[in-house]
C-alpha cells in the first residue's frame, strides 16, 4: 500500500499494531490514557529500530561506504516524509532537534540573536514551560519584554486580548495549537494573519497536535512549527522544527560542530547550508528514521476518522465524569480534542492517579508543565486523561468505574 492510499478506520487492527497495549499491569488489561505525555509505538517503528541497528549502524553524511550511505539515504527518505506530512515548501525547511523543547530553545537562540532591546514577545497563558522559559532566558539575554494574552474561565485564548497586545514592538509570537493540559485547540492559521499584520513571526508548538490532525503548515502560514518524535508515535529523543527558508537563512546557527560547517581553519568558519547548518554533530540517526517511519505509518491513516473517533472519547469520558458530585473539569472551550483534565473536590489528584494505576489505567498527575496555567485556575493540580485513536469507549467505561471506586475509597 502507498502512503498515499488510505485505510479505512478499524479499531481493533489499529490495536493489534501497539504491542504495549496487550500487558496487564497489577494483574489488569494496561488501560494507557497518558497519550499527552507520549504515545505507544507500533510494530512498523519497533522494527524499524531493530533493522537499523542490526543491518544499518554506520554514521552519516560524510561515510563512502555502502552502510554509511544506505543510512544516509534512511535518514534523508525520513526528512522528505516529514517535509510531504506537513507540507512545507522545501526539505531544506524541516531541521531535525531533540525534541520539541530543543526546537524551541533553538528558536529562542538563534532568531533571538536578530532582536534588540525594546523588542516583544508574546505567548499566552496556557503554554507548557517548555515554551515560557527560553522566552524569559531570551528576555533576560537581550532585554526583551514578554507579553502574556490573558484566557477565560473555560480556557479559550481571549482573541480581543491577544490581539490588543499586538503592535510594531512585537517580534515573535509563540503559542501553543492544542493545550496540553485544556485541550483547546487555537485557531492559530486566524492568528497567523493577525501576527503578520504587524510584522511579527509566529511560533507554533505542535507537541499536541501533529498525531491528532492534518497540519499543513504552509496553509497555516506559520513561520515555525515544532514537535516530538515520541509523541507522534516514534521514538524519544529526537523532533523537529520547521522554518521558513529565507529566516533559516537568517539565523545564526544554534551549535557548532561537525557537519553543519563548510569549511573550517583557525581563523574563521564557514557553515554549511540548510538544513545542516542547524545539525551539528551526529543526529539521532536511528530516531530520524524512524519518525519516518511513523509518519508513514500514519499517512496511511484516515486522519479525520481519528480527530472524530478521539473526540468523541473525549466529549463521553468529559460527559461521564461531570455526573460526579464534586467533579470540576478544567477546560471546557468549545474547540477541544483528546484530553480531559479535572479535579474532584476533596481528593487529591496524586492519590486519585495512584489508585487508578493500581487499577490498571495509566494517568498522569500534577500542574502538567503548565503551572502558570495552575495558578489561573487555582489549583494544585489535575488528573489528565489524554486519548489516542487506539484508545476505545469500553476503556472509558472501565476508567470511570475506576475513577468511582477510587473517589469511594479517597474519602
Amino acid at each position: 500500500m502507498t502512503s498515499g492510499t488510505k485505510k479505512p478506520f478499524n479499531l481493533r487492527e489499529i490495536r493489534d499494531q501497539f504491542p504495549a497495549l496487550r500487558q496487564q499491569v497489577y494483574g489488569k488489561n494496561l488501560i494507557y490514557f497518558d497519550n499527552g505525555a507520549t504515545s505507544q509505538k507500533p510494530q512498523v517503528v519497533l522494527d524499524a529500530i531493530n533493522r537499523y541497528y542490526s543491518k544499518d549502524n554506520a554514521n552519516i553524511h560524510r561515510g563512502v561506504h555502502f552502510m554509511s550511505q544506505r543510512a544516509t539515504t534512511e535518514f534523508e527518505e525520513a526528512r522528505k516524509t516529514i517535509q510531504k506530512y506537513i507540507n512545507a515548501r522545501k526539505t531544506e525547511e524541516v531541521i531535525f532537534t531533540k525534541g520539541t523543547t530543543d526546537g524551541i530553545n533553538l528558536v529562542a537562540f538563534s532568531f533571538g540573536e536578530l532582536l534588540k532591546e525594546g523588542d516583544e514577545i508574546l505567548i499566552t497563558a496556557m503554554e507548557h514551560h517548555s515554551n515560557i522559559v527560553p522566552w524569559q532566558m531570551l528576555c533576560l539575554r537581550k532585554g526583551l519584554t514578554l507579553r502574556v494574552a490573558p484566557i477565560n474561565s473555560k480556557g479559550e485564548l481571549i482573541t480581543e486580548e491577544f490581539e490588543k497586545l499586538l503592535n510594531p514592538k512585537t517580534k515573535l509570537v509563540a503559542i501553543t495549537h492544542i493545550s496540553n493540559t485544556l485541550g483547546t485547540i487555537n485557531p492559530v492559521k486566524e492568528l497567523a494573519q493577525k501576527v503578520h499584520a504587524v510584522g511579527a513571526k509566529i511560533l507554533v508548538d505542535g507537541a499536541q497536535s501533529i498525531q491528532h490532525m492534518p497540519i499543513d503548515v504552509k496553509d497555516m502560514d506559520c513561520d515555525f512549527f515544532v514537535f516530538s518524535s515520541h509523541k507522534v508515535f516514534g521514538p524519544t529523543g529526537i523532533g523537529v522544527l520547521y522554518g521558513k527558508e529565507e529566516l533559516l537563512d537568517r539565523m545564526p546557527p544554534y551549535q557548532g560542530g561537525g557537519d553543519m560547517i563548510s569549511k573550517v581553519t583557525f581563523e574563521r568558519t564557514t557553515y554549511n547550508e540548510l538544513p545542516f547548518k542547524f545539525e551539528a554533530g551526529t543526529p539521532h540517526i536511528a530516531g530520524g528514521i524512524c519518525l519516518g517511519e511513523a509518519f508513514r505509518f500514519l499517512a496511511q491513516q484516515d486522519i479525520e476518522a481519528i480527530q472524530l473517533h478521539e473526540r468523541e472519547l473525549a466529549n463521553y469520558a468529559q460527559d461521564m465524569l461531570d455526573t460526579f458530585e464534586g467533579m470540576r473539569i478544567i477546560g471546557e472551550a468549545k474547540k477541544k480534542t483528546s484530553v480531559v483534565s479535572f479535579i474532584m473536590e476533596g481528593v487529591h489528584p496524586f492519590d486519585l492517579g495512584t489508585l487508578l494505576d493500581k487499577q490498571g489505567i495509566a494517568v498522569r498527575t500534577g500542574h502538567h508543565c503548565t503551572q502558570p496555567l495552575m495558578d489561573f485556575f487555582k489549583v494544585p493540580g489535575t488528573v489528565r486523561a489524554s486519548f489516542a485513536f487506539y484508545n476505545t469507549r469500553q476503556e472509558v467505561d472501565t476508567f470511570i468505574e475506576a475513577v468511582e471506586k477510587s473517589i469511594n475509597m479517597l474519602r
